[in-house]
C-alpha cells in the first residue's frame, strides 16, 4: 500500500511519511543551519572567455598550453550525496512486535524512521540520497538521486524492510558493506544502521569493511542499533529457559545467571573494540537504545554534529 494513504495493517507499523515529517518539522527545522553541509560542483566543460567576465573561473593551465582563454563551466548539482545502508538480517527483527509506534519500536523499526528523518530532511534541501538494504543477500541498491518519485521508491522499500519479518537468516555485513563501498564512486555521507552482530566470522573481515567505506573520502556514521537491556545485560529471568540464534537457528536451554557475567565481558570487549576501530578510522559511531526515547536520541546526535560541523 501507498505510505501516503495509510499505516501498513500487517505489522502495525506507523507512517513513515508522516511521521518522519513530523519528528523534522518539530526539531531540526527550528536549527540554524542545517546539520549537513554540501560539496563543490562538478565540472562539465570549458568555454571561450568573453571581454568583461570575472577571472575567476579561467582555467590558466589551459590558456599555457593553447594561449587562448578559456573558463570553466560547472553543472548544478546537489549540495550533497547521501545513502543509506540497512541492516535487514533477522536479528534486526528484535525484539518481535505486532505493533509498531514511535515509543515502542524494535531495531529495524529504529532504522527505517531513522533513515526516513534523515531522507526527509535532505529532501528540504534537494539532496540526492541512495539506499541499500540487505539481509541474507543484497536485497534493494539505489544511486543517489533526488526527486519526489525517488523519494517514495526508498520510503516503500524501507516500509518492506520492515513488514518483511525477519524471516531471513544470517548475513555477512561485511561481503555486503564492500559491495556497497565499490558502487560509491563519487564523495558521499553513508548512514549505516546495523547491530554489528556476526556469526562464526572474525571481528577482522567486519573492520575491514568498515574501512573500505571510507574509501574516495565518504563520510560515514555507524548507527549502532541495540536493545541494550536484553543484548548486552542478557537480563532475562533467571528460569530454565530455551534461547534460540534466529540467524543460525541454533538452539540452547540454560539459566541465564550461569553465563550472564561471561556473556556482558565478551559483547563489552567487542563493542569497546569497535568503538577503537570507528575511532581510527575517523567513523562516527552513535550508539543507540531501542528502549530510549527515539527523538532524543536523534536530536542528539544532529544537534553534536552542527556543533562539530
Amino acid at each position: 500500500m501507498k505510505l501516503q494513504q495509510q499505516v501498513h495493517q500487517t505489522e502495525g507499523f506507523l507512517n513513515l511519511e508522516i511521521l518522519a515529517r513530523q519528528i523534522v518539522e518539530g526539531y531540526i527545522s527550528g536549527m540554524h543551519k542545517s546539520p549537513f553541509h554540501g560539496f563543490s560542483a562538478e565540472f562539465a566543460e570549458h568555454k571561450i572567455y568573453n571581454q568583461g567576465e570575472s577571472t575567476k573561473h579561467i582555467d590558466w593551465k589551459l590558456y599555457a598550453k593553447t594561449d587562448k582563454l578559456y573558463t570553466k563551466r560547472y553543472e548544478e548539482e546537489t549540495n550533497l550525496r547521501c545513502h543509506l545502508i540497512i541492516d535487514n538480517s533477522a536479528s534486526m527483527h528484535y525484539p518481535s512486535l505486532k505493533k509498531q509506534s514511535l515509543s515502542k519500536l524494535n531495531k529495524i523499526g529504529f532504522s527505517a524512521l531513522a533513515s526516513a528523518c534523515i531522507m526527509n530532511m535532505l529532501k528540504r534541501q534537494r539532496d540526492a540520497v541512495g539506499l541499500s538494504v540487505y539481509s541474507d543477500k543484497f536485497e534493494f541498491y539505489a544511486p543517489e538521486k533526488a526527486g519526489e518519485r525517488h523519494h517514495h521508491l526508498l520510503l516503500n522499500h524501507l516500509e518492506n524492510a520492515v513488514n518483511s519479518g525477519g524471516s531471513k537468516r544470517g548475513t555477512e555485513t561485511y561481503t555486503y558493506l564492500h559491495q556497497i563501498a565499490e558502487k560509491l564512486k563519487r564523495r558521499s555521507l553513508v548512514f549505516l544502521f546495523t547491530d554489528m552482530f556476526q556469526s562464526d566470522k572474525e571481528e577482522a573481515e567486519l573492520f575491514e569493511s568498515l574501512r573500505h567505506l571510507k574509501y574516495n573520502k565518504h563520510e560515514v556514521v555507524l548507527f549502532h542499533v541495540l536493545d541494550n537491556k536484553k543484548e548486552l545485560g542478557f537480563d532475562f529471568e533467571n528460569a530454565p529457559k530455551l534461547f534460540f540464534d534466529v540467524e543460525t537457528g541454533d538452539e540452547i536451554d540454560l539459566y541465564s545467571e550461569n553465563i550472564q557475567e561471561n556473556y556482558k565481558k565478551a559483547i563489552k570487549n567487542y563493542f569497546e573494540n569497535l568503538k577503537l576501530e570507528c575511532a581510527k578510522y575517523r567513523i562516527s559511531y552513535v550508539p543507540v537504545d531501542i528502549n530510549k526515547n527515539f527523538n532524543k536520541i536523534l536530536q542528539s546526535y544532529f544537534v553534536e554534529r552542527q556543533k562539530l560541523a
